[in-house]
Protein backbone atom coordinates (compact mmCIF):
# COMPACT_ATOMS: atom_id res chain seq x y z
CA UNK A 1 0.00 0.00 0.00
CA UNK A 2 0.86 3.47 -0.63
CA UNK A 3 0.24 5.51 2.72
CA UNK A 4 0.65 8.87 4.04
CA UNK A 5 1.37 9.04 8.11
CA UNK A 6 0.85 12.80 9.14
CA UNK A 7 1.93 13.47 12.42
CA UNK A 8 5.76 13.39 13.26
CA UNK A 9 5.63 12.69 17.16
CA UNK A 10 7.12 9.68 18.32
CA UNK A 11 3.80 7.52 18.00
CA UNK A 12 3.38 8.97 14.22
CA UNK A 13 7.51 8.39 13.56
CA UNK A 14 7.06 4.97 15.13
CA UNK A 15 3.48 3.65 12.75
CA UNK A 16 5.87 5.30 9.72
CA UNK A 17 8.97 2.50 10.52
CA UNK A 18 6.44 -0.21 11.35
CA UNK A 19 4.29 -0.26 8.27
CA UNK A 20 7.88 0.78 6.40
CA UNK A 21 9.41 -2.39 7.03
CA UNK A 22 6.19 -3.95 6.66
CA UNK A 23 6.69 -3.65 2.83
CA UNK A 24 4.41 -0.26 2.47
CA UNK A 25 5.40 2.83 0.70
CA UNK A 26 5.04 5.51 3.41
CA UNK A 27 5.04 9.29 2.88
CA UNK A 28 5.47 11.30 5.90
CA UNK A 29 3.82 14.77 5.89
CA UNK A 30 4.25 17.64 8.06
CA UNK A 31 4.40 21.50 8.07
CA UNK A 32 7.87 23.39 6.94
CA UNK A 33 7.62 25.55 9.94
CA UNK A 34 7.74 22.32 11.91
CA UNK A 35 10.99 21.93 13.77
CA UNK A 36 9.70 18.18 14.73
CA UNK A 37 9.37 17.45 10.80
CA UNK A 38 12.73 18.89 9.91
CA UNK A 39 14.92 17.29 12.45
CA UNK A 40 12.92 13.69 11.16
CA UNK A 41 13.59 14.89 7.34
CA UNK A 42 17.26 15.50 8.09
CA UNK A 43 17.97 12.81 10.67
CA UNK A 44 15.90 10.44 8.69
CA UNK A 45 14.46 9.19 12.00
CA UNK A 46 14.72 10.04 15.85
CA UNK A 47 16.53 8.85 19.05
CA UNK A 48 14.34 5.22 19.17
CA UNK A 49 14.30 4.44 15.54
CA UNK A 50 15.60 5.09 11.85
CA UNK A 51 13.65 4.77 9.11
CA UNK A 52 14.69 2.60 5.27
CA UNK A 53 15.69 4.91 2.96
CA UNK A 54 12.72 4.18 0.17
CA UNK A 55 10.43 6.40 3.40
CA UNK A 56 9.64 9.87 1.50
CA UNK A 57 8.61 13.15 3.43
CA UNK A 58 6.44 15.89 2.09
CA UNK A 59 5.31 18.96 3.08
CA UNK A 60 2.24 18.96 0.45
CA UNK A 61 -0.52 17.80 1.93
CA UNK A 62 -2.19 17.90 -1.85
CA UNK A 63 0.09 16.03 -3.61
CA UNK A 64 0.25 13.69 -0.31
CA UNK A 65 -3.59 12.78 -0.24
CA UNK A 66 -3.71 12.39 -4.03
CA UNK A 67 -0.27 9.98 -4.26
CA UNK A 68 -1.59 7.68 -1.09
CA UNK A 69 -4.34 4.99 -0.83
CA UNK A 70 -4.57 5.40 2.99
CA UNK A 71 -3.67 8.24 5.46
CA UNK A 72 -2.65 7.24 8.87
CA UNK A 73 -3.07 10.48 11.46
CA UNK A 74 -1.53 10.75 14.98
CA UNK A 75 -1.54 14.34 16.19
CA UNK A 76 -2.82 15.43 19.17
CA UNK A 77 -6.62 15.08 19.06
CA UNK A 78 -7.74 18.50 20.11
CA UNK A 79 -6.00 19.74 16.59
CA UNK A 80 -8.02 17.24 14.57
CA UNK A 81 -10.98 19.31 13.75
CA UNK A 82 -8.50 21.53 12.22
CA UNK A 83 -6.66 19.03 10.52
CA UNK A 84 -9.88 17.76 8.74
CA UNK A 85 -10.72 21.46 7.70
CA UNK A 86 -7.51 21.87 6.13
CA UNK A 87 -8.23 18.42 4.58
CA UNK A 88 -11.56 19.09 3.09
CA UNK A 89 -10.65 21.76 1.33
CA UNK A 90 -8.88 19.02 -1.75
CA UNK A 91 -12.17 16.81 -1.73
CA UNK A 92 -10.37 13.78 -1.45
CA UNK A 93 -11.79 10.61 -2.78
CA UNK A 94 -11.97 6.96 -2.43
CA UNK A 95 -9.40 7.32 0.35
CA UNK A 96 -8.83 5.27 3.96
CA UNK A 97 -8.27 7.77 6.71
CA UNK A 98 -7.02 5.80 9.65
CA UNK A 99 -6.52 7.74 13.20
CA UNK A 100 -4.01 6.31 15.49
CA UNK A 101 -4.59 8.50 18.09
CA UNK A 102 -6.73 8.56 21.07
CA UNK A 103 -9.18 11.37 22.41
CA UNK A 104 -12.11 12.87 22.66
CA UNK A 105 -13.37 16.67 21.56
CA UNK A 106 -13.52 18.99 24.30
CA UNK A 107 -15.97 20.75 23.44
CA UNK A 108 -18.54 18.41 21.97
CA UNK A 109 -17.18 15.20 23.60
CA UNK A 110 -17.52 14.15 20.05
CA UNK A 111 -15.09 10.91 19.13
CA UNK A 112 -12.58 11.49 16.39
CA UNK A 113 -14.13 8.85 13.92
CA UNK A 114 -17.43 11.35 14.15
CA UNK A 115 -14.89 15.17 13.59
CA UNK A 116 -14.28 13.02 10.29
CA UNK A 117 -17.20 11.89 9.22
CA UNK A 118 -18.50 15.78 8.77
CA UNK A 119 -15.56 16.40 6.44
CA UNK A 120 -15.15 13.59 4.47
CA UNK A 121 -17.33 12.77 1.40
CA UNK A 122 -19.30 9.10 1.88
CA UNK A 123 -16.51 7.10 -0.96
CA UNK A 124 -14.03 7.69 1.48
CA UNK A 125 -13.43 5.08 4.27
CA UNK A 126 -12.68 5.42 8.15
CA UNK A 127 -10.75 3.35 10.47
CA UNK A 128 -9.70 3.62 14.21
CA UNK A 129 -6.33 1.79 15.00
CA UNK A 130 -5.74 1.15 18.92
CA UNK A 131 -4.72 -0.56 21.76
CA UNK A 132 -1.62 -1.01 24.13
CA UNK A 133 2.03 -0.71 23.47
CA UNK A 134 5.35 1.93 23.81
CA UNK A 135 7.67 3.25 20.78
CA UNK A 136 10.17 2.17 23.12
CA UNK A 137 9.29 -1.23 23.62
CA UNK A 138 7.99 -2.03 20.12
CA UNK A 139 11.46 -0.64 18.95
CA UNK A 140 13.30 -3.22 21.38
CA UNK A 141 11.49 -6.05 19.36
CA UNK A 142 8.68 -6.44 22.46
CA UNK A 143 5.28 -7.86 20.63
CA UNK A 144 1.49 -6.58 21.56
CA UNK A 145 -1.69 -6.80 20.43
CA UNK A 146 -3.79 -4.40 19.03
CA UNK A 147 -7.18 -3.33 17.64
CA UNK A 148 -8.54 -2.20 14.00
CA UNK A 149 -11.94 -1.24 14.07
CA UNK A 150 -14.46 0.42 11.18
CA UNK A 151 -17.74 0.34 10.31
CA UNK A 152 -16.92 -1.26 7.29
CA UNK A 153 -16.46 -4.62 7.88
CA UNK A 154 -14.22 -5.55 4.56
CA UNK A 155 -12.21 -2.28 5.24
CA UNK A 156 -11.66 -3.57 9.03
CA UNK A 157 -10.59 -7.18 7.71
CA UNK A 158 -8.31 -5.55 4.96
CA UNK A 159 -6.72 -3.44 7.40
CA UNK A 160 -5.93 -6.36 9.85
CA UNK A 161 -4.38 -8.53 7.27
CA UNK A 162 -2.52 -6.29 5.57
CA UNK A 163 -0.91 -4.68 8.84
CA UNK A 164 -0.36 -7.40 10.91
CA UNK A 165 3.23 -8.71 11.46
CA UNK A 166 4.77 -10.92 14.27
CA UNK A 167 5.40 -7.43 16.05
CA UNK A 168 1.66 -6.61 16.29
CA UNK A 169 -1.36 -8.43 16.09
CA UNK A 170 -4.05 -7.01 15.17
CA UNK A 171 -7.93 -7.94 16.34
CA UNK A 172 -11.07 -6.73 14.99
CA UNK A 173 -12.65 -4.56 16.96
CA UNK A 174 -16.67 -5.02 17.09
CA UNK A 175 -17.44 -1.66 18.47
CA UNK A 176 -16.26 1.60 17.10
CA UNK A 177 -18.11 3.56 20.30
CA UNK A 178 -16.33 1.55 22.68
CA UNK A 179 -13.12 1.33 21.48
CA UNK A 180 -13.00 5.10 20.65
CA UNK A 181 -14.36 6.21 24.21
CA UNK A 182 -12.74 3.21 25.96
CA UNK A 183 -9.01 4.04 24.63
CA UNK A 184 -9.69 7.54 25.12
CA UNK A 185 -11.07 7.42 28.63
CA UNK A 186 -8.08 4.87 29.73
CA UNK A 187 -5.90 7.95 29.82
CA UNK A 188 -7.85 9.38 32.32
CA UNK A 189 -7.36 6.59 34.23
CA UNK A 190 -3.68 6.77 33.84
CA UNK A 191 -3.71 10.43 35.11
CA UNK A 192 -5.20 9.38 38.13
CA UNK A 193 -2.95 6.06 38.46
CA UNK A 194 0.01 8.53 38.71
CA UNK A 195 -1.74 10.64 41.16
CA UNK A 196 -1.64 7.69 43.29
CA UNK A 197 1.83 7.18 42.83
CA UNK A 198 2.40 10.79 43.63
CA UNK A 199 0.59 10.26 47.15
CA UNK A 200 2.45 6.75 47.98
CA UNK A 201 -0.74 5.45 47.45
CA UNK A 202 0.31 2.71 44.69
CA UNK A 203 -1.42 -0.12 46.11
CA UNK A 204 -4.94 1.01 45.49
CA UNK A 205 -4.15 0.87 41.68
CA UNK A 206 -5.94 -2.79 41.49
CA UNK A 207 -8.71 -0.82 43.01
CA UNK A 208 -8.67 1.76 40.20
CA UNK A 209 -8.95 -0.32 37.65
CA UNK A 210 -11.49 -2.59 38.61
CA UNK A 211 -13.97 0.04 39.09
CA UNK A 212 -12.15 2.36 36.83
CA UNK A 213 -13.33 0.31 34.10
CA UNK A 214 -16.83 -0.11 35.80
CA UNK A 215 -17.34 3.44 35.15
CA UNK A 216 -16.19 3.43 31.53
CA UNK A 217 -18.54 0.27 30.80
CA UNK A 218 -21.73 2.09 32.05
CA UNK A 219 -21.06 5.29 30.01
CA UNK A 220 -20.33 3.18 26.87
CA UNK A 221 -23.26 1.45 27.73
CA UNK A 222 -25.52 4.86 27.64
CA UNK A 223 -23.63 6.25 24.38
CA UNK A 224 -24.92 2.75 22.49
CA UNK A 225 -21.85 0.86 22.52
CA UNK A 226 -21.27 -2.35 24.38
CA UNK A 227 -20.84 -2.33 27.71
CA UNK A 228 -17.76 -4.56 27.06
CA UNK A 229 -15.98 -2.94 25.21
CA UNK A 230 -13.89 -1.51 28.18
CA UNK A 231 -13.12 -4.83 29.33
CA UNK A 232 -11.13 -5.40 26.54
CA UNK A 233 -7.74 -4.47 24.48
CA UNK A 234 -8.52 -0.28 23.88
CA UNK A 235 -9.62 0.18 27.57
CA UNK A 236 -8.18 -2.63 30.56
CA UNK A 237 -5.89 -4.18 28.20
CA UNK A 238 -4.02 -1.11 27.81
CA UNK A 239 -3.87 -0.57 31.73
CA UNK A 240 -0.21 -1.79 32.13
CA UNK A 241 0.91 0.30 29.37
CA UNK A 242 -1.01 3.52 31.03
CA UNK A 243 -1.20 2.46 34.72
CA UNK A 244 2.17 0.90 35.40
CA UNK A 245 4.57 1.75 32.75
CA UNK A 246 7.62 4.34 32.90
CA UNK A 247 6.97 5.33 29.65
CA UNK A 248 3.10 6.40 30.07
CA UNK A 249 2.92 10.29 29.78
CA UNK A 250 -0.15 10.28 31.23
CA UNK A 251 0.92 8.05 34.46
CA UNK A 252 3.87 10.24 34.64
CA UNK A 253 1.48 13.38 34.35
CA UNK A 254 -0.68 12.76 36.68
CA UNK A 255 2.54 11.98 39.42
CA UNK A 256 4.12 15.43 38.51
CA UNK A 257 0.93 16.71 38.98
CA UNK A 258 0.84 15.63 42.81
CA UNK A 259 4.95 16.77 43.38
CA UNK A 260 4.06 19.75 41.47
CA UNK A 261 7.25 19.12 39.46
CA UNK A 262 6.50 20.67 35.59
CA UNK A 263 6.25 18.34 32.47
CA UNK A 264 5.99 19.33 29.13
CA UNK A 265 5.15 16.03 27.32
CA UNK A 266 1.82 15.63 25.54
CA UNK A 267 -0.59 13.86 28.28
CA UNK A 268 -4.15 13.45 26.22
CA UNK A 269 -5.78 12.80 29.54
CA UNK A 270 -6.04 16.15 30.73
CA UNK A 271 -7.89 17.10 27.34
CA UNK A 272 -10.11 13.84 27.64
CA UNK A 273 -11.32 14.00 31.07
CA UNK A 274 -12.99 17.22 30.64
CA UNK A 275 -14.76 16.27 27.16
CA UNK A 276 -16.27 13.22 29.83
CA UNK A 277 -17.53 15.88 32.19
CA UNK A 278 -19.49 16.56 28.48
CA UNK A 279 -20.45 13.10 28.07
CA UNK A 280 -21.48 12.89 32.34
CA UNK A 281 -23.95 15.33 31.62
CA UNK A 282 -25.48 14.60 28.14
CA UNK A 283 -26.05 10.79 29.33
CA UNK A 284 -26.94 11.31 33.10
CA UNK A 285 -23.74 8.63 33.74
CA UNK A 286 -21.92 8.51 37.29
CA UNK A 287 -18.10 8.82 37.12
CA UNK A 288 -16.88 9.48 40.38
CA UNK A 289 -12.69 8.44 39.61
CA UNK A 290 -12.80 10.91 36.63
CA UNK A 291 -15.03 13.87 37.95
CA UNK A 292 -12.07 13.67 41.04
CA UNK A 293 -9.37 13.47 38.42
CA UNK A 294 -11.63 16.70 36.89
CA UNK A 295 -11.66 18.44 40.10
CA UNK A 296 -7.92 18.40 40.72
CA UNK A 297 -7.19 19.13 37.78
CA UNK A 298 -9.59 21.84 36.46
CA UNK A 299 -10.84 23.56 39.77
CA UNK A 300 -7.71 23.08 42.41
CA UNK A 301 -9.41 20.53 44.54
CA UNK A 302 -7.09 18.89 47.08
CA UNK A 303 -5.82 15.60 45.79
CA UNK A 304 -5.24 13.56 48.60
CA UNK A 305 -8.90 14.59 50.38
CA UNK A 306 -10.74 14.71 46.72
CA UNK A 307 -9.12 10.92 46.01
CA UNK A 308 -9.63 9.59 49.45
CA UNK A 309 -13.08 10.84 49.32
CA UNK A 310 -13.76 8.23 46.59
CA UNK A 311 -13.55 5.65 49.60
CA UNK A 312 -16.63 7.49 51.50
CA UNK A 313 -19.26 7.11 48.47
CA UNK A 314 -22.14 5.03 49.64
CA UNK A 315 -21.53 1.42 50.40
CA UNK A 316 -23.33 -0.69 47.94
CA UNK A 317 -22.83 -4.25 45.81
CA UNK A 318 -19.55 -4.48 43.94
CA UNK A 319 -21.18 -5.57 41.20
Amino acid sequence: MNIAVIGCGRWGSFIAWYLSRGGHRITIYGKKESETFQTLQKKKGNDLLSFEKDVCFSSDLEQTLKENEAVIISINSQGLRTLMEEIQVFQPEKKIFIFCMKGLEIETGCRLSEIAETYLSASNQIAVWLGPGHVQEFCRGIPNCMVIDSKDEALKKYLVEKFTTSLIRFYYGQDLIGNEVGAAAKNVIGIAAGMLDGLNLSTLKGALMSRGTGEVSRLIAAMGGNKLSAYGLCHLGDYEATIFSPFSHNRKFGEAFIQKEPYHQLAEGYYTVKALMTLKEQYQVELPICTAVYDILYHGADSDETLKSLFARSLKNEI
